[in-house]
């Protein structure tokens, strides 16, 4: 199958991940809407659903259909999707199933510049923190790109210089809570956790309109990421210009990854482990962008169904939930045999 990308591009599309793809969509989209016509409020399904479509039921019915339950589960689906396509331009990148933003530093450096933007400004608006985890995360992608330059953006340098960064900048965020007034660190620590708890309209309309920006800019990346795949000498013999196509991939995954700090703070393994799962799903060679993307989304609405579930009625941070499912993604790992490949959509 192709699929054609502007007046001059295809993109061959494997009909396995493709059908792989849109199931992924549909239970990532039955999680999302078992998450709102269910939960601790006593409310029917029947109802739930009356008060979403039609508007119907009491105030409170809305209130907790309309504005809570429905932008708290939209946020779910959206980070999950962004946060995993972000791992797959990484492991792209770094050929390695380990360079996912949150292992190479760029989500805890994106962390650093919200902890700043929380704890030295006060700011409490997504667009304020949005705008610290951006810079926070481009600050960090920079450092790195310039310890990897001599040897080339990419491979086991790029992991190397992003675990040693992520460690140097865990302990300067570490620091700056431990520092701050009692309310703030606490406000802070919470943050760091990773959570939908206390989401918002006012959260998820900036983050559905990156999403809408963002998202669909994937589909130039596929085919030159599948000739990077190949190495750089074969890239470049086919037209490639590779130090721009690894600058842009590098810019594209950091602002993705910021975006999703911003909304609901770190969340962990996702984007290491649904790249991953997507490609052994698909079975298709390499990190499957797309169906890497339909599958963070799923994760990410399980994860946090359960985070919701567990403990009712007392609601766990979905980044406990995802650092657990992520540890015994780390040991499935172990077990399985490897598996290496190259790139596809």
């Amino acid at each position: 199958m192709r699929l054609p990308v502007g007046s001059r591009q295809e993109i061959l599309l494997h009909r396995r991940a493709v059908a792989i793809t849109i199931v992924l969509v549909l239970a990532a989209l039955t999680v999302m809407v078992l998450s709102i016509l269910t939960g601790t409020y006593n409310i029917s399904a029947a109802d739930a659903l009356g008060a979403l479509l039609r508007g119907a039921g009491s105030e409170l019915d809305r209130f907790i259909i309309i504005d809570q339950r429905l932008p708290r589960a939209l946020a779910a689906v959206l980070v999950g999707a962004m946060l995993a396509l972000s791992g797959a331009i990484f492991q792209s990148l770094s050929r390695n199933p380990l360079g996912s933003p949150d292992i190479v530093g760029f989500t805890t450096g994106a962390s650093t510049g919200g902890l700043l933007a929380i704890l030295l400004v006060s700011a409490s608006s997504t667009f304020q923190i949005g705008a610290g985890t951006i810079l926070g995360g481009f600050a960090t992608a920079t450092f790195v790109a310039l310890i990897t330059l001599r040897r080339g953006i990419g491979g086991d340098n790029l992991i190397l210089a992003g675990i040693a960064l992520s460690e140097m900048l865990s302990a300067a965020n570490n620091y700056l809570i431990s520092r701050a007034p009692l309310q703030s660190a606490e406000v802070a620590k919470a943050w760091q956790y990773g959570s939908f708890n206390a989401i918002s309209w006012g959260q998820v309309r900036p983050l559905l309109i990156a999403a809408i920006m963002l998202l669909p800019q994937v589909l130039w990346f596929v085919r030159p990421a599948t000739m990077l795949e190949m190495g750089d000498d074969a890239a470049t013999s086919l037209g490639v210009r590779v130090g721009r196509i690894r600058g842009a991939m590098l810019g594209y995954g950091v602002v993705l990854a910021a975006v999703c700090v911003a909304v609901s703070g770190p969340i962990g393994f996702l984007a290491l482990a649904a790249p991953q799962l997507a490609r052994r799903l698909s079975r298709s060679a390499g990190v499957a962008m797309v169906a890497s993307a339909a599958m963070g989304a799923l994760l990410l609405s399980g994860a946090d169904f359960l985070a919701q579930r567990l403990l009712s009625p007392f609601q766990i941070p979905v980044g406990l939930v995802s650092a657990a499912l992520g540890g015994i993604y780390l040991i499935w790992l172990l077990v399985l045999p490897s598996d290496r490949g190259g790139q596809a959509c």
